[in-house]
């Protein structure tokens, strides 16, 4: 019984290595050779809009963060709660995309500060 386990862990590890496969074919790809398809899931990226505040960006970024956090969540309590639908590769990678983002965020919330710091270090 173990070697069915095994089997279909290695499906779901090939059905990962798979989309990573994928999505980094996806962002090599210029966008002019994108699917359309493939094009109407990224939402985040726009060409951003000169009259566009800061504040307004940041707080879409935060928002984006934010929603990523709780997807990840709640495909967590799906998997803990027995949802047939859910599996653990699924979990695992939103987790890390949770991750990932925050720590992005995090790094350019840092950027921010510095530069303030500074901006406000400067002599008048």
């Amino acid at each position: 019984m173990s070697g069915i386990g095994q089997v279909s862990g290695r499906a779901d590890i090939n059905q990962v290595l798979a989309e990573m496969r994928n999505l980094k074919a996806q962002v090599q790809r210029p966008e002019a050779l994108q699917e359309p398809s493939l094009t109407t899931n990224v939402t985040s990226v726009k060409p951003t809009d000169p009259t566009q505040s800061f504040g307004s960006l940041l707080s879409r970024a935060v928002d984006s963060v934010n929603d990523t956090q709780q997807n990840a969540s709640a495909l967590r309590t799906a998997y803990e709660q027995g949802d047939p639908t859910v599996d653990i590769t699924r979990v695992m990678v939103e987790a890390q995309k949770s991750t990932v983002s925050f720590q992005a965020l995090t790094q350019v919330r840092n950027k921010v500060v510095q530069a303030y710091e500074d901006i406000m270090k400067m002599p008048i």
